[in-house]
């Protein structure tokens, strides 16, 4: 196969599964760890409404949602793509911190939070699932 059209495939791939890890967490995040009494998590609006209600342990799953999302994106772009696996992992993994800076950016949540997301969630993510990949071949 033409290497161009095996990276175009292996990014659209690589977005698509990550994205889904993403939501069937953010989906679940529920039933593991219950929003707050009188959260209302169904809206942007309801969600800022109510951040103030949230506690540590429930900014757990929305980390877990974006650093697993961003590592499976980035490991399956490295298995799949062609040849430059770094650069293609990095660009999974930029692709998936704006879509994290956006939503720091549309809903108040903790500083602490924001920072942990936006430093360990993306970038980290994206070089391990390369390393484990291009340290076994």
């Amino acid at each position: 196969m033409n290497p161009i059209i095996k990276n175009i495939l292996a990014v659209i791939v690589a977005l698509f599964a990550g994205g889904a890890v993403n939501m069937a967490i953010v989906t679940i995040s529920g039933s593991i760890i219950p929003p707050p009494e009188g959260a209302d998590v169904t809206t942007m609006e309801g969600l800022n409404a109510s951040i103030h209600l949230f506690e540590a342990k429930h900014f757990i799953m929305p980390f877990l949602a974006h650093a697993i999302g961003t590592f499976v994106g980035a490991l399956i772009v490295s298995i799949l793509a062609a040849n430059n696996k770094f650069k293609f992992a990095i660009g999974i993994s930029i692709f998936n911190f704006l879509g994290g800076l956006i939503m720091v950016l549309s809903l108040a949540a903790p500083l602490w939070f924001e920072l942990t997301d936006l430093i360990f969630a993306y970038i980290p993510m994206g070089i391990l699932a390369n390393r484990l990949i291009t340290r076994n071949r």
